[in-house]
């Protein structure tokens, strides 16, 4: 049985990660054992840069804290190495990590991931790191209203050129 100093650090460990994935978005699982040092630098870093968490944890401290949020089915596939990437943007972890586990096959593999509270399977997590992120959806929902409202204003040009012709001068 752990000392109460040890079980203590566990639960303040556990209620810090509740804490984080309750306050996330989005989160995905990796395994990341055989990594090298300078590939986690450079993924660690580009995460950074994202705004992206990226931590490595106990499979029982993130079990614990998935159940206290509703996601105990993320305990499945909690064996092995076990890293999280914690993030407030819907595809900035899912982008990166996809692509570097693309990159290095069968010594970096994602396992499961949740997205605004339930939990998506690898397929799920490859399909948010296919979508455009938020500024790309931003640009192709101006480009759509542009479109419309060059449409619109053709149209009455249209109309008013019309009517000039109709009138006599």
């Amino acid at each position: 049985m752990p000392s109460q100093s040890v079980l203590e650090k566990k639960q303040a460990a556990v209620a810090a990660l509740t804490e984080k994935i309750k306050n996330a978005t989005t989160g995905v699982i990796v395994d990341y054992k055989g990594i090298s040092v300078a590939d986690d630098t450079k993924l660690r870093k580009q995460l950074r840069e994202a705004g992206v968490e990226y931590s490595v944890v106990k499979n029982s401290i993130l079990g614990r804290a998935a159940d206290e949020c509703g996601l105990g089915e993320l305990k499945n596939v909690l064996e092995g190495t076990t890293a999280i990437a914690i993030s407030d943007d819907y595809t900035a972890a899912a982008k990166i990590l996809d692509e570097f586990a693309s990159s290095q096959k069968d010594i970096f593999n994602i396992k499961a991931g949740f997205c605004d509270g339930e939990v998506i399977d690898v397929d799920g997590v490859k399909k948010l790191a296919k979508m455009p992120n938020k500024e790309g959806l931003l640009s192709m929902l101006c480009s759509a209203l542009q479109g419309n409202i060059s449409g619109l204003a053709r149209a009455l040009q249209a109309i008013v050129d019309k009517e000039n012709e109709a009138t006599p001068a």
